[in-house]
C-alpha cells in the first residue's frame, strides 16, 4: 500500500523539476512512511511513498521491466499476482522481485491496455512505456483505491493518490467547480469523475487512461462494469454453500502479507462474517479491534465481543467519548475535497487503534451494497410497490401536494414521518432514490444557494449523476437498480473515500474482501429475493452465516457507525456551528442565502427541527475552505453580488 504521484509531459520531453516532484511526493508521506523514491527522465517524473506489505526486501518503486523501458508506480494489491507470474514467465518475461508490482509491468508488455482485466485486487497505477511513447494509468473496478489527475495549460499531466499531491505542484488552477458544490451539498461528497477544483478530475472506477505523447489526451476508457442479470437459477441451500466458498476464497487471497494482519470487528453482520472466515483460515488467533462509544445509543461493542469470544480473537476495544469532535479540521485537511459523512470520525479512530497492533486490516465494507443491507433499500421497494399502482401523471400532483403540505417531523417516530414518503411517491424511481439519498434535498438546495451561485450552476442538478448511471444500469428490477446506483456513487464517493483516507492517515492498509469483483459479479447474477426477503435485508448472507455466527449478531436491528450530531449541535458544538455557518468565511463566498443559513441553525438549536446532517455538511465545507482553499491560496471565483437574503 502506497502513495503515488507524478508529472507527464503530454507534448514533448521537457525536463521535470525535481523539487516540485519531491514536494508532491512528500505531501503523501502518511500513505507510505517506510520508503520514498523518485524517477525522472525527459518529460516524465514519478514519485512513490511505500508502506511495505509484500516483498519487503525487493519491492521498491518506481519499478522497471528487464531493459528499463517500462516503469510503474502502484498503489494497492494485486491478489492473484502469484498465479500470473508463471503465465508471464512462460511468455518469456524475467522476474527480479517477488512483488505484485512487477506483474503489472510484464502484464502491460504482454497484454497492453487489456492487462487490467487480468488483475484481481484493489489498485491505482501509472506506467510509462518509453518504446511505445505511451503513458497509461488505471483504477480498480470498485474504486477502492483513488486516482486524481489534472491536465495543465502547458500540457503537463499531474497525477496522484490524493488531491493534495496535485496541489503541491503549485501550478494547478484552483477555481472551484460550482457543479461540484451542487453535488456535495446534495450527496455529501463530490461524485466521480468530478473534482472540487475545475482543472482536476478523478479517474472513475473500472476506467483507464492511455495517452500517446504528442497526441491529444483522450477520454478515459471503461474496462469493467457490473451487470445485474438476476438470471442465475439456484436454490437457497446451494446459494449459501457457494457464497460461503466464495467469501472464504476472497478472504484467503487477502491474507497474504509479510506484516501483522487483523480485522475490524464492529459487531455488525459484514465484519463478523469476515472475522469468522478469517478464524477458519488462520493458524493462530485473529487480531481484531473495535471502537465502542460511551453513549449506549451508538455502542455495538457487546456484539463485537460476542464474536471475539466465539473465535478467541486477540480483541482490542477502545471506547471513544461521545463528544469526540476535535477532528473537524484534521478531517478537512485529510480529505482535500469537502466530505460530509460524520462516520469519518469513528472510522479515523478505529484505524488509529488498529495501526497500533497491525499494518493490514480486513473490513466488511461493500456488504450492504451487494447483499441488500441498507434499510433504505427496503423503504424504496415499499415505495416502488405503491408507485406501480398509480401512473406518474397521477402520483406527481397528488403526492407532490401532500409532500408540500405535510409537516417535516424528523423528531417523530418513523411511522409518522410521511413527508419524505409523499415526496418520493411524486417522483419516478431514480428521482425518488436521489431524493432519499440527498442531505440537502431539492427544495432545501433551492433555498440554500444565492441567486448568483444558481446562475453559475446554469441549471445543473446533482440528480443528473444518478440519471446518467441509471441510463446504463440495464435493469428494471427495483432493488438491482438502486444497488447499481450505490455501486457507482455512494460506495465510491462516500464509503471507499472515507476508509482510504482514514486508514492511510495512519499508514494502515485496509482490504475489502466483500468487494472482490468476482464475488460482486456472482451476487449480481442472483435474483433479488435472495438479498431482501420480506423485511429481512442480507437474507442470503445471514442464512449462509448461521452456522458460524449467533442469531443475536445476525438478526438484530442495524445501528450503523454514527455519532450524536444532533446533540453536539445543541450542546458542546453549539457555538462552533453558529460561528462556522453564520460566520464570515461562508458569507465571503457569496454562494449562500444568509437568512436560510440562520433559519437552519435557529430551528435546530431550538429543537424545532433536526438539521444535524445539513449543518454538519456546512460545517465541513467551512472547514474545507479554511484548511484547503485558504491554506492553499486557492483562487475563488467571486460572484458579482454579495450574500443573498431571503
Amino acid at each position: 500500500m502506497c502513495g503515488i504521484t507524478g508529472i507527464f509531459d503530454t507534448r514533448g520531453a521537457r525536463d521535470i523539476e525535481r523539487t516540485r516532484l519531491q514536494r508532491m511526493n512528500d505531501s503523501q508521506l502518511h500513505r507510505g512512511p517506510d520508503e520514498g523514491s523518485l524517477h525522472l527522465e525527459p518529460g516524465l517524473g514519478m514519485g512513490h511513498r511505500r508502506l511495505s506489505i509484500i516483498d519487503i526486501a525487493t519491492g521498491q518503486q518506481p519499478l522497471f521491466n528487464e531493459d528499463g523501458s517500462v516503469v510503474v508506480v502502484f498503489n494497492g494489491e494485486i491478489y492473484n499476482y502469484q498465479s500470473l507470474i508463471p503465465e508471464l514467465q512462460a511468455l518469456g518475461h524475467v522476474f527480479h522481485t517477488k512483488s505484485d508490482t512487477e506483474v503489472i509491468v510484464h502484464a502491460w508488455e504482454a497484454w497492453g491496455e487489456a492487462c487490467v482485466q487480468r488483475f484481481r485486487g484493489m489498485f491505482a497505477f501509472a506506467l510509462w512505456d518509453r518504446n511505445r511513447q505511451t503513458f497509461f494509468m488505471a483504477r480498480d473496478r470498485l474504486g477502492v483505491k483513488p486516482m486524481f489527475y489534472a491536465l495543465l495549460d502547458d500540457g503537463a499531466l499531474l497525477f496522484g493518490s490524493e488531491l493534495k499531491s496535485l496541489l503541491a505542484h503549485g501550478s494547478m488552477k484552483r477555481d472551484i467547480d460550482p457543479a461540484a458544490l451542487e453535488e456535495y451539498f446534495a450527496l455529501g461528497y463530490v461524485a466521480e469523475p468530478r473534482c472540487v477544483f475545475k482543472q482536476a478530475r478523478k479517474l472513475a472506477p473500472g476506467h483507464s487512461l492511455c495517452i500517446r505523447r504528442g497526441e491529444a489526451m483522450p477520454a478515459p476508457r471503461e474496462y469493467w462494469d457490473v451487470r445485474f442479470t438476476l438470471d442465475r437459477k439456484i436454490g437457497v441451500d446451494e446459494a449459501c454453500a457457494e457464497l460461503t466458498r466464495r467469501i472464504d476464497e476472497s478472504i484467503k487471497l487477502r491474507l497474504i502479507s509479510e506484516v501483522p494482519l487483523g480485522a475490524f470487528l464492529s459487531g455488525g453482520v459484514d465484519s463478523s462474517v469476515v472475522v469468522a472466515s478469517m478464524a477458519g483460515l488462520s493458524e493462530g488467533p485473529v487480531n481484531t479491534c473495535s471502537i465502542g462509544f460511551d453513549d449506549p445509543a451508538f455502542n455495538e461493542s457487546e456484539f463485537a465481543q460476542l464474536v471475539a469470544d466465539r473465535y478467541r480473537t486477540n480483541h482490542r476495544l477502545e471506547v471513544v467519548g461521545s463528544d469526540d469532535f476535535d477532528l473537524i479540521d484534521t478531517l478537512a485537511r485529510l480529505y482535500d475535497e469537502p466530505y460530509a459523512d460524520s462516520s469519518a470520525i469513528p472510522t479515523y479512530r478505529v484505524c488509529q487503534l488498529a495501526r497500533k497492533h497491525v499494518t493490514v486490516a480486513l473490513s466488511g465494507d461493500g456488504g450492504d451494497e451487494s447483499f441488500g443491507g441498507y434499510r433504505r433499500y427496503r423503504m424504496h421497494l415499499m415505495e416502488e410497490s405503491m408507485r406501480a399502482k398509480l401512473p406518474l401523471a397521477l402520483r406527481r400532483p397528488l403526492f407532490g401536494t401532500m409532500g408540500r403540505l405535510y409537516p417535516k417531523a424528523n423528531w417523530a417516530p418513523r411511522v409518522f414521518r410521511a413527508k419524505t414518503t409523499f415526496e418520493g411517491l411524486a417522483r419516478d424511481s431514480v428521482q425518488a432514490y436521489f431524493h432519499a439519498m440527498s442531505i440537502f434535498r431539492g427544495p432545501m438546495r433551492a433555498r440554500l444557494f444565492s441567486p448568483a451561485f444558481k446562475a453559475e450552476l446554469a441549471g445543473y442538478s446533482a440528480e443528473q449523476v444518478f440519471s446518467r448511471h441509471a441510463a446504463r444500469a440495464d435493469t428494471d428490477d427495483g432493488l438491482a437498480l438502486i444497488q447499481y446506483l450505490d455501486t457507482k456513487t455512494y460506495l465510491v464517493g462516500d464509503i471507499n473515500t472515507k476508509v482510504d483516507r482514514a486508514s492511510m492517515a495512519h499508514s494502515l492498509e485496509v482490504r475489502e474482501p466483500l468487494m472482490d469483483h468476482e464475488l460482486v459479479e456472482w451476487l449480481a447474477s442472483l435474483p433479488s429475493n435472495l438479498k431482501i426477503r420480506g423485511n429481512e435485508g442480507k437474507y442470503l448472507l445471514k442464512k449462509a452465516a448461521e452456522p458460524r455466527l449467533p442469531d443475536e449478531v445476525l438478526y438484530r436491528p442495524k445501528k450503523g457507525f454514527a455519532v450524536p450530531l444532533a446533540r453536539w449541535f445543541r450542546g458542546p458544538l453549539k457555538q462552533r456551528v453558529r460561528d462556522a455557518v453564520l460566520g464570515p468565511r461562508l458569507a465571503a463566498t457569496g454562494w449562500f442565502n444568509a437568512a436560510y443559513l440562520r433559519q437552519l441553525v435557529e430551528e435546530h438549536q431550538s429543537g424545532a427541527q433536526d438539521y444535524s446532517a445539513p449543518l454538519w455538511t456546512l460545517l465541513m465545507f467551512e472547514a474545507f475552505l479554511r484548511n484547503v482553499v485558504d491554506g492553499g491560496q486557492a483562487q475563488l471565483q467571486q460572484p458579482e453580488s454579495a450574500v443573498a437574503h431571503a
